[in-house]
């Protein structure tokens, strides 16, 4: 048909998706109809041997002869061998800004969690508050340079590193969601990759802190000299589950399996839940529990949250009566130590940890039952209670008992 504005007003609407009436005037253009009623100008022609379809505006917004103008300039720069879509796409990708690409990142990434959040947008706004508006293209090699060496003297080289990991995982994103279809993108140099290339990268030696066997005893005595019991309860689950702080602090009741003597984290780090038998100790301490709980956390706290969060005054007490330093996570890498030092399979270890298998193909074929490690988890516990002096009999033969179990837990 030939497009004019009569003619395009009278267009009817599909039942659904679009339709498309073109031009008899100029090969090419077109007019797509939605079943919304939206009637837009559109270019369709081969490029590079692929059909190529150019929104050139709605109709309305532009006339029939703007759209045949603009088209006829398209058509132009298509003979000259140019692919006016790619371009279009580079003079966009130009001008996105990192706040940009970070937003599109994040919702691109719907798996990362809360936290992981909370801390990449901590870095945008701190570390790099006076690029946020730049466009990602402008920010070079030279800058990346002089802002990690900022970064380093003034917060630290772990926080550095922290940040640049961000901003070269921007950059990433960033080449394959603007790339056109031959791969080409305004963002295929990495400017993070020279501090790989200059040896900039600070290396951050892994924390190797635990608990000695010989301060275990101290350092439980310590803990029951708290006045919070569920403060107590709570750091004794972390040294005898190995759970990172975050899992036990979110532990529900529904999770709580006491007749079959197990607890199950869902939200964990890689994604996969994770049930651990409980040993007896932990039997005892979590019946008691129960028997005056009434929320559904297993370790309340008074905060927004509704469970604890961060028990910093607690553990500073334990840390001053009993001379160990020691952090949350050191509790996690204690149990680690002495489950090693057990000669427990290191396939069970993982499960127990609940670390992920990786590239470990054995493993891959590996079903692990919770029965499994039932028995690892219990000699843990043993040489646990035996290093924290805590008698077993009093353990066992109160089990029966939630009424008093409390006490003989907290009195070793």
């Amino acid at each position: 048909m030939l497009l004019t504005k009569s003619a395009i007003a009278k267009l009817p609407l599909p039942s659904a998706g679009q339709a498309f009436y073109r031009d008899d005037k100029l090969k090419g253009l077109a007019v797509r109809v939605t079943a919304g009623g939206t009637k837009s100008f559109v270019l369709e022609k081969l490029v590079h041997r692929r059909v190529r379809r150019i929104t050139l505006g709605r109709h309305g917004e532009i006339s029939v002869e703007t759209a045949r103008k603009v088209a006829q300039g398209l058509l132009g720069q298509i003979a000259e061998g140019r692919d006016p879509v790619s371009e279009r796409k580079r003079t966009a990708a130009s001008a996105v800004t990192l706040d940009g690409v970070f937003n599109e990142y994040l919702e691109q990434r719907q798996d990362l969690k809360p936290k992981t959040v909370a801390d990449y947008r901590r870095v945008v706004t701190v570390a790099f508050a006076d690029w946020r508006r730049k466009p990602l293209v402008s920010i070079a090699r030279d800058g990346v340079s002089r802002r990690f060496n900022r970064l380093r003297d003034e917060h630290g080289p772990a926080w550095a590193n922290l940040c640049m990991r961000l901003l070269r995982a921007l950059f990433n994103f960033a080449a394959g969601k603007y790339a056109d279809e031959a791969g080409r993108s305004p963002f295929t140099a990495n400017p993070v990759k020279v501090l790989s290339e200059t040896k900039a990268w600070v290396k951050i030696d892994r924390r190797r802190n635990v608990i000695k066997p010989h301060e275990l005893a101290d350092w439980y005595h310590a803990v029951q000299r708290l006045g919070n019991t569920t403060v107590k309860d709570y750091l004794l689950l972390l040294i005898f589950t190995g759970l990172r702080r975050e899992e036990a602090a979110r532990l529900r009741w529904q999770y709580i399996d006491l007749k079959g003597r197990t607890l199950t984290i869902t939200d964990t780090k890689n994604g996969r839940p994770h049930t651990l038998p409980l040993p007896d100790f932990l039997y005892t301490l979590l019946e008691a529990r129960r028997s005056f709980s009434r929320g559904e956390f297993v370790f309340p706290g008074e905060g927004r949250h509704g469970h604890i969060v961060s028990p910093k005054k607690a553990k500073q007490k334990v840390i001053d009566a009993s001379g160990i330093s020691f952090t949350l996570h050191d509790l996690r890498r204690t149990f680690t130590t002495v489950a090693e030092s057990l000669d427990i399979p290191g396939y069970a270890l993982k499960r127990m940890l609940n670390h992920s298998d990786g590239s470990d193909v054995t493993a891959g074929y590996i079903v692990s039952n919770v029965e499994r490690l039932r028995e690892p988890m219990q000699r843990v516990a043993q040489y646990l209670m035996r290093a924290m002096n805590i008698e077993p009999t009093k353990i066992y033969l109160l089990a029966e008992k939630p009424h008093v179990a409390q006490a003989a837990i907290h009195t070793g």
